[in-house]
Protein backbone atom coordinates (compact mmCIF):
# COMPACT_ATOMS: atom_id res chain seq x y z
CA UNK A 1 0.00 0.00 0.00
CA UNK A 2 1.77 3.14 -1.17
CA UNK A 3 -1.18 5.54 -1.28
CA UNK A 4 -0.66 8.88 0.34
CA UNK A 5 -2.63 9.73 3.45
CA UNK A 6 -4.13 13.17 4.08
CA UNK A 7 -0.95 14.36 5.77
CA UNK A 8 1.23 13.54 2.79
CA UNK A 9 2.95 10.58 4.43
CA UNK A 10 2.70 7.12 2.92
CA UNK A 11 0.01 5.09 4.73
CA UNK A 12 2.25 2.09 5.43
CA UNK A 13 4.80 4.41 7.11
CA UNK A 14 2.47 6.03 9.65
CA UNK A 15 4.88 5.41 12.50
CA UNK A 16 7.43 7.79 11.00
CA UNK A 17 4.82 10.55 11.18
CA UNK A 18 3.66 9.60 14.68
CA UNK A 19 7.04 10.23 16.31
CA UNK A 20 7.36 14.02 16.26
CA UNK A 21 10.35 14.41 18.61
CA UNK A 22 12.63 11.36 18.51
CA UNK A 23 14.51 10.86 21.77
CA UNK A 24 12.31 13.21 23.80
CA UNK A 25 10.99 10.43 26.04
CA UNK A 26 14.53 9.24 26.77
CA UNK A 27 15.59 12.78 27.70
CA UNK A 28 12.55 13.36 29.93
CA UNK A 29 13.08 10.08 31.78
CA UNK A 30 16.86 10.51 32.07
CA UNK A 31 17.63 7.30 30.18
CA UNK A 32 20.60 7.40 27.76
CA UNK A 33 19.56 7.28 24.10
CA UNK A 34 20.99 3.83 23.32
CA UNK A 35 19.56 2.12 26.42
CA UNK A 36 16.10 0.60 26.74
CA UNK A 37 13.62 2.35 29.01
CA UNK A 38 12.79 0.07 31.95
CA UNK A 39 9.23 -1.26 31.89
CA UNK A 40 8.34 0.10 35.33
CA UNK A 41 9.63 3.57 34.44
CA UNK A 42 7.65 3.53 31.18
CA UNK A 43 4.46 2.43 32.96
CA UNK A 44 4.88 5.15 35.59
CA UNK A 45 5.42 7.76 32.87
CA UNK A 46 2.26 6.60 31.06
CA UNK A 47 0.26 7.57 34.17
CA UNK A 48 2.06 10.88 34.70
CA UNK A 49 0.30 14.15 35.49
CA UNK A 50 2.27 15.70 32.63
CA UNK A 51 0.04 15.09 29.60
CA UNK A 52 2.84 15.32 27.03
CA UNK A 53 5.03 12.83 28.93
CA UNK A 54 2.08 10.46 29.39
CA UNK A 55 1.19 10.62 25.69
CA UNK A 56 4.78 9.89 24.64
CA UNK A 57 4.98 6.96 27.06
CA UNK A 58 1.68 5.48 25.81
CA UNK A 59 2.89 5.78 22.22
CA UNK A 60 6.13 4.02 23.20
CA UNK A 61 4.13 1.19 24.79
CA UNK A 62 2.01 0.89 21.64
CA UNK A 63 5.02 0.84 19.33
CA UNK A 64 6.73 -1.69 21.59
CA UNK A 65 3.85 -4.12 21.02
CA UNK A 66 4.28 -3.77 17.24
CA UNK A 67 7.94 -4.76 17.29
Amino acid sequence: MTDYADGGAVKDRWIAGAVKHPGALHRELGVPQGDKIPEKKLAKAAHSDNPKLAKRARLAETLKSLH
